[in-house]
């Protein structure tokens, strides 16, 4: 099993009016933009001494300053129509660079996200194919692999409930071992702020 490690960190380019949409629909778009500017500290704080090789994934522009240090931290562009088209050319460019990885991949909305459960998803991938972090919307926060599997991401209801479970089920039709990490919750609306500790 290869020790080399990637992480790739999707973010979205902290814009006022562009973040948390469906969060700015309660508290306004300047307070939504604060909110996410806490998400993307708390990320970087979480990642930033994570023994891995790891790329932040801009949505819109790579900009020539930001929290996102080039020390620790290499920049890239998210490139495809969906969110599923986006992953799955940031996973095969992963693999291209190193075939033999761990790759997982994280995004910018969940504040229970820590260095510790990062380092047991990348265990995880010691002995499972495919490692999950199940968020409470029925989406997942995290996503791990050894070995490059684009069906995971195709024919999903990006943005939907099912997202989990239709790609569980392409993993066990294709009977891939996997792990499933603690439950948590991203940050979409007020009611998930007030739920957490950022409120």
């Amino acid at each position: 099993m290869s020790s080399y490690r990637q992480l790739l960190i999707f973010v979205k380019n902290p814009e006022l009016g562009k973040v948390k949409t469906r969060l700015a629909a309660s508290i306004g778009d300047k307070e939504a933009l604060n909110v996410y500017r806490k998400l993307l500290q708390l990320t970087h704080q979480q990642t930033r001494k994570l023994d891995a090789d790891k790329t932040v994934w801009y949505s819109s522009f790579i900009p020539d300053n930001d929290l996102w240090d080039s020390d620790s931290f290499h920049t890239s562009l998210q490139q495809g129509s969906n969110l599923g088209n986006r992953m799955l050319h940031a996973f095969k460019t992963a693999f291209q660079k190193q075939p033999k990885s761990k790759v997982i991949i994280i995004g910018s909305d969940c504040p229970g996200i820590t260095t510790e459960l990062l380092e047991k998803a990348y265990q995880a991938l010691e002995n499972k194919e495919i490692v999950i972090g199940p968020a409470r919307d029925g989406g997942y926060y995290l996503l791990g692999m050894c070995n490059f599997h684009p069906e995971v991401f195709e024919d999903i209801d990006w943005s939907t409930s099912k997202v989990r479970e239709q790609t569980l089920d392409v993993i066990k039709a294709n009977q891939w071992s996997y792990e499933l990490l603690e439950e948590l919750n991203d940050i979409d609306t007020v009611e998930d702020l007030e739920e957490s500790e950022l409120y």
